[in-house]
């Protein structure tokens, strides 16, 4: 078996040698081997697991998601079902931060139709609306 050095690693997978750093640091890959030298020698599995991270994090999973989701990979009686109830936690979530951005979006959006853009500053209505105090 063919051991990496980190470098390979980060260059196979186009992470950084910081990041697989954080990572084993993190939990999600495991500690690897040292040579004599004391350089880390990870086995070529290494790059797939380093792949799956990165993309598990695109699609919205957070690192404590990804360790979860490991976790689970290792559980004897873990199903299809187990991941697909935290692939559907997760989209609940991103709609929850759509319907979120929404808002805020919504909210700016007047702000900015009630600013005719001239005027002093002590009279803008953006700023006036952001000044508001929520107790009144």
């Amino acid at each position: 078996m063919m051991l990496l050095n980190i470098g390979q690693v980060a260059s196979q997978t186009g992470v950084t040698v910081e990041t697989v750093r954080f990572y084993e640091k993190q939990g999600l890959i495991e500690e690897p081997q040292r040579a004599e030298s004391g350089y880390r020698q990870y086995p070529p599995e290494i790059v797939k697991r380093v792949r799956f991270i990165q993309h598990a994090k695109e699609v919205g999973f957070t690192l404590k998601d990804i360790g979860g989701l490991l976790a689970l990979r290792r559980e004897p009686g873990t199903s299809c079902s187990d991941i697909k109830l935290r692939a559907t936690q997760k989209i609940e979530q991103v709609d929850q931060k759509i319907r979120d951005l929404q808002q805020i979006r919504d909210a700016l959006t007047r702000m900015v139709m009630k600013c005719g853009g001239r005027g002093p500053l002590s009279q803008c209505p953006i700023l006036e609306e952001l000044e508001l105090d929520d107790e009144e």
